[in-house]
């Protein structure tokens, strides 16, 4: 009965992937999870966010200006702020500043843009385009409002655009291409494969979106969530420095991995033709973002807090990916159909183990990693419904939560169950010393 008196999308929110491995998390409090995508506890601001907090506190008219509500699209000096630092990142003439900034757009992390993005933009049965793999949080959001996501072929260096424009191709001749209303790129350091899309490729794609918006405008949605955290190799422009009237890279960022996810600081870049329809959707649902951590951040911003901080984030990460890469050396580089790639940044490795071995809660690997003792997150999560099939034997390792002594323990455990999963099927327990099999 309560059943039914919930709407179909309450109904079809449940059940998503990362519900079932919070839930495995919480009931092996013991695991060392490799799954989460969360940052690293010991390296949070908190003397940044004291001195900023203080600073918005000691002025009495400051401090109730941040307590109070705020406009919709967002305190407007962050606003500025980070609009003159991403044209100065982009090398972009900074005489755009004033006209940009009514672009931008405030939101509790780049996952509400997401969300408001979605509702402005697709109605059920639109089409968006996205990299197989892609990020599975996204995948979960537009299934839940009856979007089609579908997949889209990529490798190391991110998405293909030969592949995109076959996939437009394929729906032209479906009579479908009216349905396309997004292509969703994870433009820097990709959740899940943590491919940085190659520079070439970044202004194919927008121009692929604006030579097929045929029915209607096609947008490029640029998720560019990872793009401080680089390790190694040069800085890239975004798609949207490509996007040169401005009308069709929608780019979002947020300071949830370059900061503080606590702080809920994310925001976009719009097109013009966007920013009321978003902001409307955003008015009814929130009145705006919170306000105070607003002031928090721009007091950040002002004194110059934040790049330090992210200087000692990708020391430490750059460190913990480097234990990760050595623990797979060691442990699984000697296992024929194991590889894996280098990433330059963000905190995933995307491992290919053999085809024979299925990586998902229903194959014969996950509970067996589980009882050895971490927690993955399964490939196939990460691939839409349509598109290109979805491979069972692949897995998202992310170093950003766990010490790098704790990183190293987790892929020997993980390794200790692939060999126990190999071609013949499973190792006999008494064999393994684990006194568990596969399931």
């Amino acid at each position: 009965m309560i059943s039914r008196s919930i709407s179909q999308r309450a109904r079809s929110s449940g059940g998503q992937p990362v519900s079932y491995l919070m839930h495995k998390a919480l009931a092996h409090p013991e695991l060392i999870s490799l799954a989460a995508g969360f940052v690293d506890q010991q390296t949070l601001p908190v003397e940044a966010m004291r001195e900023a907090v203080e600073a918005v506190l000691s002025n009495p008219f400051r401090a109730r200006a941040a307590l109070q509500y705020g406009v919709t699209p967002g305190y407007r000096p962050l606003r500025e702020a980070i609009m003159a630092n991403w044209l100065t990142v982009e090398g972009l003439p900074t005489d755009q500043l004033s006209e940009m900034v009514e672009r931008v757009v405030l939101t509790a992390g780049s996952n509400q843009m997401l969300h408001l993005l979605a509702d402005a933009l697709f109605d059920p049965g639109d089409i968006v385009f996205c990299a197989a793999p892609t990020y599975f949080v996204y995948l979960g959001l537009l299934a839940n409002l009856g979007v089609r996501g579908v997949g889209v072929a990529s490798d190391e260096q991110g998405l293909i655009p030969e592949a995109l424009d076959e996939a437009f191709r394929r729906v032209e001749h479906a009579g479908e291409l009216h349905r396309v209303k997004a292509i969703y790129v994870v433009s820097y350091f990709d959740n899940p494969s943590a491919a940085n899309l190659a520079r070439e490729r970044r202004p194919q794609i927008v121009e692929l979106a604006q030579r097929w918006s045929h029915s209607g405008r096609i947008h490029v949605i640029e998720d560019a969530a990872y793009r401080s955290l680089r390790y190694d190799g040069p800085g890239l422009p975004s798609l949207a420095s490509f996007d040169v009237d401005g009308r069709t890279v929608i780019h979002t960022q947020t300071f949830s991995k370059s900061f503080s996810p606590g702080l809920r600081v994310g925001w976009a870049l719009l097109p013009p033709q966007l920013v009321t329809p978003v902001c409307d959707l955003k008015g009814n649902a929130d009145f705006g973002s919170p306000h105070f951590n607003q002031h928090v951040l721009a007091e950040v911003l002002e004194r110059r807090l934040l790049e330090p901080h992210v200087d000692l984030l990708r020391a430490s990460y750059r460190t913990k990916r480097d234990s990760m890469l050595s623990a797979l050396d060691e442990h699984l580089a000697d296992v024929p159909g194991c590889h894996w790639a280098r990433p330059d940044g963000g905190l995933y490795v995307w491992l290919h183990v053999p085809p024979m071995i299925e990586t998902g809660p229903s194959g014969q690997l996950f509970d067996r990693a589980v009882a050895e003792g971490m927690l993955y997150v399964p490939g196939e999560y990460c691939f839409a419904a349509e598109g290109e099939p979805t491979p069972r034997n692949m897995i998202r390792l992310s170093f950003g939560v766990q010490p790098p002594d704790r990183i190293k323990q987790g892929i020997a455990a993980l390794a200790r169950a692939i060999r126990a999963c190999g071609v013949g099927g499973c190792v006999d327990p008494d064999k393994s010393g684990t006194g568990t099999g596969c399931a």
